[in-house]
């Protein structure tokens, strides 16, 4: 791991530990505390990433919503279809255009814009800037271009790659928080402008770029002679009309693929800047942080800083001293009445000289009295009492039962985080307990970045 990783994933989050890793005999992890990240001035970049379902979305608005009332200029950047992000922010939808978030404390001097990457509208914009008004129409009404920027592979997460150096040159916000796509790979936000850069370049774009190149006559020879069987080819697989739509695509955006290829390693050098920070977001599960092991290990192979690890979802119990095996025992042993409370005097010793209730009072002198016997109703200890005493056994066993599966959630919560520990002891890891419900206001972000910073 680079210096840069170092640096940002412990030195910022002091010597905190986690007690359950030393609980178990294990290093403990490194803590991390996202205040010092999000208050360092040098940080304008946190790119949030991980694998599908494990609350990327949620994590980057919360560090959003903290980051301004602590007093950043900051920007939300998602790329997730859901537009949970949206609903969150109290923002009716979410566009192409950062928009002001409302109800945030501004009071330290901060604000917060959200925005959700339009991949189409993003292209075009590309498409606008660096060509002029005839060759920018005809790219944006070609038919494959339009299928290109709206669904070819990787073009989603190059395009979000674009928008995060459109929004770093502004230099309006001073800190960009990234929601990276939800892909099934990945890293494919990294890889895809080397891949879309590589196929702009590839052998296939430069024979459809042939006769553009040589022009006229001589280029249509050329393509006739040269390329014949490859055309004819690819004519029948691809359709005559679709051909001539690429190699007229191809032919428009030709001085344009040279700057694709340079705003990519331009942006590829800013993920590797110190300013920017990543945080692995995972779930306390199996396949969850083995992807994520996979994160960590993927950017520091590509030199990207590493903050730290972010558990999502982890569960906790108010009463963690009763251990799974003890409250399966004594709701056994409920359910077998193992455990009876009996009211007074419903049992005694045979022979017992206890009075009965039409046995007289007798006073301190031994005389009977004539007043009525002051007796409870037989129902009290009866059968009504009895079933009273089931329910309540029945209902306290089922909660026994309920704590006993919360404590082996929490068991297999506390194996999968020393696996990732045992691997990955240098990674600082931060662990963000369950919300009872689902997050859809800026109270629950808040809620969300209280639990990020332990506060």
């Amino acid at each position: 791991m680079s210096a840069d990783t170092s640096r940002t994933g412990t030195s910022q989050t002091g010597t905190t530990t986690r007690a359950t890793g030393t609980a178990r005999g294990l290093d403990p992890a490194p803590a991390l505390d996202v205040d010092p990240l999000l208050d360092d001035p040098a940080t304008r970049i946190i790119v949030c990433c991980g694998s599908g379902g494990v609350g990327k979305t949620t994590t980057a608005a919360a560090l959003g919503v903290r980051a301004a009332e602590r007093g950043r200029r900051a920007v939300v950047l998602t790329i997730d279809p859901a537009r949970r992000l949206a609903q969150s922010m109290g923002i009716d939808s979410l566009d192409n255009v950062p928009r002001r978030v409302k109800g945030i404390d501004e009071s330290a001097g901060g604000e917060l814009h959200a925005m959700m990457l339009d991949m189409k509208r993003t292209f075009d914009e590309i498409v606008e800037a660096h060509a002029d008004a005839d060759r920018a129409r005809a790219i944006l009404d070609n038919p494959f271009y339009q299928s290109l920027s709206a669904g070819f592979a990787g073009t989603q997460e190059y395009m979000a790659m674009e928008k995060l150096g459109q929004l770093r040159s502004r230099d309006e916000w001073d800190l960009i928080v990234v929601d990276t796509p939800p892909s099934r790979s990945a890293l494919d936000f990294l890889d895809a402008p080397k891949r879309l850069g590589s196929f702009l370049d590839g052998k296939f774009i430069r024979v459809l770029m042939a006769p553009a190149k040589v022009g006229g006559r001589a280029g249509m020879k050329f393509l006739n002679v040269g390329m014949s069987m490859m055309t004819g080819t690819l004519s029948k697989l691809m359709g005559g009309q679709l051909l001539r739509d690429v190699q007229t695509f191809v032919a428009a955006m030709d001085t344009m693929f040279g700057g694709f290829r340079t705003r990519a390693d331009a942006t590829y050098r800013l993920l590797q800047a110190p300013g920017t920070a990543f945080l692995v977001v995972a779930a306390p599960e199996r396949d969850a942080l083995r992807e994520a092991a996979y994160f960590v290990e993927r950017l520091a192979a590509e030199e990207m800083p590493l903050a730290g690890l972010v558990l999502n979802r982890v569960h906790g119990s108010g009463a963690p001293q009763l251990s799974a095996e003890r409250a399966l025992a004594a709701a056994e042993n409920l359910g077998q009445r193992g455990i009876v409370d009996q009211g007074d005097g419903n049992a005694g010793p045979r022979g017992s000289t206890a009075a009965s209730p039409e046995t007289p009072r007798t006073t301190a002198r031994g005389d009977a009295t004539t007043d009525a016997p002051r007796t409870e109703p037989a129902e009290a200890h009866g059968p009504a009492g009895a079933d009273v005493a089931d329910e309540v056994a029945q209902l306290t066993a089922g909660l026994l039962r309920l704590h006993a599966e919360r404590m082996q959630v929490l068991a297999r919560e506390q194996r999968t985080r020393d696996r990732f520990t045992a691997l990955h002891p240098e990674v600082a890891v931060t662990e963000v307990a369950a919300l009872p419900g689902d997050v859809h206001d800026l109270a629950g972000l808040r809620a969300i970045g209280e639990r990020l910073s332990h506060r």
